[in-house]
């Protein structure tokens, strides 16, 4: 009898190689049922998902599960993902009065969770710019439906989220773009609870050796661009843009350097209180 691994991620193009991975039988064929769960809520969702055991493996943003596994989310990065940054777009309703990315650092934003993209990026931007975000700016919103409707009522002012995810709204007039914003850091890694890392640690490897070669031969696929502009109702020009600009991991390694540069960040952010040791932040595979 086949054993069953909880994976859950955005409902969003990046994760187009996990589900491949699953709909071919990849994972399947090492003896596992996966279980997809969507969060539509991102990030802070999915911490909160992994602090009630209620996922075991997720695709997640770099700096949410490092700031959540130092608040205390009990998981470690598992391999790196998505090796190339996230274009966030930043957005505000269509009868703001906002028209340009400085203009908001005083602004009310809308965010999906606390310790998701959505809120920590700001803060994040916010210090580049010299400029602090009170968190008696931040608005919780649940997802990309709550922010729609929060940023027309103007309740909130600003709200981040992946570009091209948010572009049919704003080529819709649902949404108005008023600047972007590039993780300084790869954007997704994956992520596991650490109970199953400590129980299971050849399934996760499974696991992870099938969605490393799913994304290689992603990479390497000529119809990848059709098939995610038909998948996400995306334009095949944006995907082709998209697609174009994105790597995914095709081994477990994860850049301690990198890590360091999030931590650093988190702290001068104001969003975690010390600097880390980055070794608890990584499985550390030493019994398998």
């Amino acid at each position: 009898m086949s054993k069953t691994i909880r994976i859950g991620g955005v409902p969003e193009h990046y994760n187009t190689p996990i589900h491949l991975a699953i709909e071919s039988g990849a994972i399947k064929n090492e003896g596992l049922q996966i279980e997809w769960i969507t969060f539509e809520g991102g990030t802070g969702e999915m911490r909160e998902a992994l602090i009630n055991n209620k996922v075991d493996i997720c695709a997640i943003l770099t700096e949410g599960i490092v700031s959540g596994i130092l608040q205390g989310v009990p998981a470690k990065i598992i391999s790196g993902y998505v090796k190339s940054p996230l274009i966030w777009g930043i957005h505000s309703g269509t009868e703001n009065p906002i028209r340009d990315h400085k203009e908001i650092y005083d602004k009310q934003f809308a965010i999906s969770r606390i310790g998701s993209g959505s809120h920590l990026m700001p803060i994040v931007d916010a210090l580049n710019n010299d400029k602090k975000i009170e968190e008696s700016q931040f608005k919780i919103i649940q997802n990309l439906k709550g922010a729609l409707a929060s940023l027309q009522k103007q309740e909130t002012d600003v709200f981040y989220w992946e570009k091209y995810t948010t572009k049919p709204y704003v080529e819709r007039g649902e949404l108005k773009r008023i600047g972007e914003y590039v993780t300084p850091w790869p954007c997704f890694v994956l992520a596991a609870h650490t109970e199953i890392i400590n129980e299971r640690p050849k399934d996760i490897s499974r696991v992870l050796r099938q969605i490393q070669r799913t994304s290689a031969m992603f990479m390497e696929n000529e119809d990848a661009v059709n098939m995610v502009s038909e998948r996400f109702k995306i334009k095949k020009e944006d995907a082709a843009k998209w697609y174009h600009a994105t790597e995914w991991a095709t081994d477990g390694w994860v850049s301690n350097k990198m890590l360091k540069n999030v931590v650093y960040t988190l702290k001068e952010a104001n969003i975690i209180d010390e600097m880390a040791d980055t070794e608890q932040l990584v499985w550390q595979r030493n019994s398998i």
